[in-house]
């Protein structure tokens, strides 16, 4: 078959317009109409929300950012140097705090790896050069208080996990809530409030976070019996958020304790749990997956259907968990960025961003209430450069997200198309707008989509696709005098066809939908 005959033969399968040897292949674009969509779900207010590393605010050795990586390859192999060290996060600078007020309301969650080993100074005063026996870092009053006060400041609501290692346990290996009464006690003396409390960070690679040793199924539920009801008898008004599991159910899969198996877990503790959360890395990077081949991802991969579906295996499987142990308990993502270990080089790029609206908009559709990125601002993955805090493209996605995309998920009821990705939202005023986001993922060719009422348009493209940048209808997205944040301004379309160019993303608001959803 000669090329023409092939291009025409793609040309009478697709329903999208295709470039066929310099012309247009004219044939029924995707239609779409906002105003029978049904609602199918809705998200948290708070959906969006993000991860401030708890060794962010005591500092310490947190991952190097690829920039910092001096070695000449940026795969990690062994003996390479992953982590670099830092100072506690200045959490009262204007800059953090005005960009991450743009995103509220949010949860803001404070926990990770380090936190299952950090101690709790409840005295004024700073940390010791040491800290106590059985943990890892300290957390002093002070630190606590400028993350309470942050989270007041930017509209979020805390997320906390507490330290388990051995410095928490009696001579039994019972663990004490002791250091837990008196981070509660001094949060609820500073007018804070924990909204929701996962127990520990990541019990499925407990080993690999500070447990004890053949720390198992068993050992956990013990714990479980004793943290959650003081969990409820201090702070009644908390979720009780778990397991918080990870690296289980996709194709990227640490090697794991059986004993510590969600499943072995959620058999032993029974049901327990207001929120079943779990967390979300579909590949570990570069830093990480040099010493474990076959665990990492490539950039020419990164807007593949393979890689951008992977939420999708690892939420079924947590999901079958959740409906088997926790029936009807709502699903919270507490944990996720593109991949584990920092992020990979390109988690600053635009390139990041298509995984990153896609992997939402997905699992909006899937139920998950709430959605918790890794990092706001810490190594390769944060909303914002850490040193800078310039937004990311990620960031401007983000705020795009947060103007246009309300709680009630809809179903645009097209079919599923290689290539474009449709999702669709209430619009987030309430009057019975929609909101649509086309994402193409096919870097050379544009696709075509029909809809059924005029628009505004906000289209993100990149000078590059690994671009550090992002232009929203064609002008690039930055920070204006003193950081104040520019107006994300829509262009006019009318009903019809529209055109969206090859890897973009665009969001359409139909004000005017009148969907009877959406009021």
């Amino acid at each position: 078959m000669n090329k023409a005959s092939q291009s025409a033969r793609t040309c009478s399968r697709t329903i999208f317009s295709l470039v066929v040897l310099g012309g247009i292949c004219r044939l029924p674009a995707l239609a779409v109409d906002p105003v029978t969509m049904p609602a199918i779900g809705t998200i948290d207010k708070r959906f969006q929300s993000f991860n401030v590393e708890m060794l962010e605010v005591t500092g310490g050795r947190f991952w190097k950012p690829y920039r910092d990586v001096k070695s000449s390859s940026r795969a990690a192999g062994p003996g390479a140097d992953l982590y670099e060290n830092r100072p506690p996060i200045d959490l009262t600078r204007a800059r953090l705090r005005k960009l991450a007020a743009a995103l509220g309301p949010t949860y803001m969650r404070v926990s990770g790896t380090w936190a299952n080993t950090t101690y709790f100074q409840d005295k004024d005063g700073p940390p010791p050069a040491t800290p106590p026996k059985g943990f890892k870092g300290v957390l002093t009053r002070e630190q606590w208080k400028g993350v309470v006060d942050f989270a007041r400041a930017v509209n979020a609501e805390l997320i906390v996990s507490f330290a388990m290692s051995e410095g928490t346990r009696d001579a039994q290996g019972v663990w004490s809530p002791e250091q837990a009464r008196a981070f509660l006690a001094y949060t609820k003396s500073i007018g804070g409030r924990i909204a929701a409390a996962e127990f520990m960070n990541e019990p499925s690679v407990a080993d690999r976070g500070g447990a004890p040793k053949g720390y198992d199924a068993a050992a956990y539920a013990r714990d479980i019996a004793v943290f959650q009801p003081f969990l409820k008898r201090v702070t009644p008004d908390a979720l009780f958020a778990g397991p918080g599991s990870v690296m289980e159910g996709g194709s990227i899969r640490i090697p794991l304790n059986g004993a510590l198996r969600s499943e072995k877990l959620l058999e032993a503790t029974g049901p327990v749990y207001d929120i079943f959360s779990y967390h979300l890395y579909a590949a570990l990077s570069e830093r990480c997956a040099g010493a474990m081949p076959g665990m990492g991802t490539t950039a020419d991969a990164a807007l593949s259907e393979e890689w951008l579906s992977r939420p999708d295996a690892i939420h079924a499987y947590y999901a079958a968990l959740r409906d088997r142990f926790e029936p009807g308990k709502a699903m919270w993502l507490t944990e996720t960025a593109d991949t584990g270990c920092g992020g990979n080089p390109w988690a600053s790029t635009f390139l990041d961003t298509f995984r990153y609206l896609d992997q939402h908009a997905r699992l909006a559709q899937k139920g998950v209430r709430v959605i918790a990125h890794n990092t706001l601002a810490a190594s390769d993955y944060g909303l914002l450069d850490e040193k800078t805090l310039e937004p990311r493209p990620n960031y401007w996605a983000a705020l795009l997200w947060h103007k246009l995309m309300g709680v009630t998920v809809l179903k645009p009821n097209v079919p599923a198309n290689e290539g474009l990705h449709l999702y669709a939202h209430c619009l987030n005023d309430g009057n019975g707008g929609v909101a649509l986001l086309a994402i193409n993922t096919d870097r050379n060719v544009a696709k075509t989509l029909t809809v059924a009422a005029d628009s505004q348009r906000y289209t993100l493209t990149a000078p590059s696709i690994e671009a550090a940048r992002v232009d929203l209808n064609g002008k690039e997205l930055k920070l204006g005098a003193g950081d104040s944040i520019p107006q994300l301004k829509g262009v006019a379309e009318r009903s019809g066809d529209i055109k969206l160019p090859p890897a973009s993303i665009t969001f359409l608001a139909v004000r005017d939908a009148r969907n009877a959803n959406c009021h």
